[in-house]
């Protein structure tokens, strides 16, 4: 059984057990968060829209951090300008423990 869940305009698929890393969440690390679900599939089949509409997704926050650093390097050729610049953006590790329809 796994669900398509929805969290900052991205779209996950997970199962149980599974650690996904989502945008960032307001939520300290032990709490409880639930998912807007997009679809669920399972052993009847696929099920979406108004089927799902009752749908729930929880999980518990397992960390808050940053991904690795990526390197921004802007430059105009010619003009001798030049912008290197890191970014490193923040997620939240999220432990999915049940699907329930």
């Amino acid at each position: 059984m796994y669900a398509i869940i929805e969290n900052g305009s991205k779209q996950y698929k997970v199962c149980e057990g599974d650690v996904v890393r989502v945008e960032k969440l307001k939520a300290e690390v032990g709490a409880s968060v639930e998912f807007k679900v997009v679809m669920v599939s399972d052993d009847n089949g696929i099920k979406a829209g108004a089927d799902v509409a009752n749908a729930k997704v929880s999980g518990k926050v397992e960390a808050q951090d940053k991904f690795k650093k990526i390197v921004v390097f802007k430059y105009k050729a010619k003009k001798n300008e030049r912008k290197k610049q890191g970014h490193r953006q923040p997620f939240t590790a999220v432990k999915i423990e049940k699907i329930s329809l």
